[in-house]
C-alpha cells in the first residue's frame, strides 16, 4: 500500500508541475539508474560511465556548438519507480533522449513509455531480449542472452566437462528468467542433463532449502543468472553445505559487492561478461587509466558499457539531419562500427549489438580473463 501511495502522489505531483525553461544552445538528455537499493553499484557504475562520456563530449564542443546537459532519477532498482522517473524525464524535464537501465525489468518497465512519447532511449547493458522488442525507438549496445546463454552453456560442456547442471534462478527478474531459459535450451541440445530447477525471488537471504535440493541432485555445475547480492550469499551457504562444484553467471554478478559478500566461496566459480580489465587493447587501458584518474577506481564493465552508449549517441547526434526525435532516433539505428572500449558497435535491424562475450574465473576477490566467444 505504501509504494502504490508513493506512485500516485508522484503521478500527482508530476500533473502539477511546470517543465522547465528550454535552452536552444543544449541537448537535454534523461538518464534512469538504481542510485540506491539493492543493485546500487549498477546504477552508480551507469551513471559514472555516462558523466565522463558527456564531459569529454563537451570539453570536445559539444554537439555542434550544443552543450549536453543530463537530468538523472534515481529509480531504486524498483519498476514502478522507474516508470514514474521516465515520465517525469519526458514530461516534465522534456530530454530529448533517455539512457538507462542495466536491469532488464527497469528497462521493460520504462520502454513503453519512451516508445509511447517517441524519445529514444540506449540501455547500455539490458540483456534481456524483450527490451528492444518493445519498439523502434528503443536500443542497446550490449550483447542479449540467447548469446550469453549460449556462451556459458558451452563453457560449461567443453571448458569444464560437465554433463549435468542444476539451474537457481530469481523468478521475478525478466533478466535471471530468461537467461537461465537459453542456458537451459542450449545446454540439452549439447548433450548435458538439467538434474534440478530451482528458483527465489530477489530480497531473499536463506537459500538452504533449495541448495539441499540441488546438493541430492550432485550436479557438475549450478548455473545461477542473477544479481550480485543474492549470489553472493548462495556462494557461501552452498560451501557451507558442501558444495564444492563451480557455480555459473552472467554479467548479473558483476560487482565488487560480490567479492565483499562471498569471498572466498566464490573462488573457482565462473561468470561471462562484456569485456575484462585484463585486456592488452590500448584504448581499454587507455579507458581504464581516465576512469580510474577521475573515480579513484578500476571500471566494472557496466561503467564501461553506459561509457560506450553515451559514446554512440553523441556520435549519432552529430550525424543526425535534426534534433527531432524521428531523426535523432534513425540517426542511432544507422550506428556502424562505433569503436567502443566493449569492442566496435554495430546496432542490426533489431536495434541490438552484435558483439563478443568473455568468460572470467574468480579467485581471490578477483575476477581473471579466460576467454573471449564471438558470436
Amino acid at each position: 500500500m505504501r509504494r502504490t501511495l508513493f506512485v500516485l502522489s508522484a503521478i500527482a505531483i508530476l500533473s502539477l508541475s511546470c517543465g522547465p525553461k528550454i535552452n536552444p544552445n543544449e541537448i537535454r538528455i534523461g538518464e534512469f539508474a538504481s542510485l540506491t537499493g539493492s543493485q546500487a553499484t549498477f546504477g552508480i557504475s551507469n551513471d559514472e560511465g555516462m558523466r565522463l562520456a558527456l564531459d569529454e563530449a563537451n570539453a570536445a564542443g559539444g554537439v555542434n556548438g550544443k552543450k549536453l546537459v543530463v537530468t538523472s532519477v534515481d529509480d531504486q532498482g524498483k519498476p514502478e519507480v522507474a516508470a514514474v522517473g521516465v515520465t517525469k524525464l519526458i514530461t516534465q524535464d522534456q530530454v530529448q533522449v533517455v539512457i538507462g537501465e542495466v536491469a532488464s525489468s527497469l528497462s521493460l518497465a520504462a520502454a513503453p513509455i519512451c516508445q509511447s512519447r517517441q524519445i529514444p532511449m540506449i540501455s547500455p547493458s539490458s540483456t534481456n531480449p524483450k527490451v528492444t522488442q518493445v519498439g523502434d525507438y528503443i536500443f542497446r549496445v550490449c550483447f542479449i542472452d540467447p548469446f550469453q546463454g549460449q556462451v556459458m552453456a558451452d563453457f560449461a560442456l567443453t571448458n569444464l566437462k560437465a554433463k549435468t547442471a542444476a539451474v537457481f534462478r530469481d523468478q521475478k527478474s525478466d533478466y535471471s528468467m530468461g537467461l537461465a531459459d537459453y542456458f537451459i535450451k542450449r545446454f540439452q541440445e549439447k548433450g548435458g542433463t538439467i538434474v534440478t530447477d530451482q528458483s527465489y525471488v530477489q530480497g531473499d537471504i536463506d537459500f538452504k532449502s533449495q541448495l539441499t535440493t540441488i546438493r541430492e541432485k550432485t550436479p557438475d555445475v549450478i548455473f545461477v543468472p542473477g544479481y550480485y547480492t543474492e549470489v553472493g550469499l548462495m556462494a557461501k551457504q552452498a560451501r557451507e553445505l558442501g558444495i564444492k562444484v563451480p557455480l555459473m553467471g552472467g554479467d548479473g554478478w558483476d560487482s565488487p559487492k560480490l567479492y565483499e559478500i562471498g569471498g572466498k566461496a566464490l573462488d573457482g566459480c565462473y561468470r561471462s561478461d562484456h569485456f575484462t580489465t585484463d585486456s592488452v587493447d590500448p584504448k581499454v587501458q587507455a579507458f581504464i587509466k581516465k576512469y580510474q584518474d577521475r573515480y579513484k577506481h578500476v571500471p566494472d564493465a557496466l561503467a564501461t558499457l553506459a561509457y560506450d552508449a553515451t559514446g554512440v549517441l553523441v556520435a549519432a547526434l552529430k550525424q543526425a539531419k535534426s534534433l527531432s526525435s524521428a531523426d535523432i532516433r534513425d540517426a542511432i539505428a544507422s550506428t556502424k562500427d562505433y569503436p567502443g572500449v566493449t569492442g566496435r558497435i554495430s546496432l542490426n535491424l533489431d536495434r541490438n549489438a552484435v558483439k563478443a562475450a568473455v568468460v572470467l574465473k574468480i579467485q581471490d576477490g578477483k575476477a581473471s580473463y579466460v576467454t573471449t566467444v564471438n558470436p
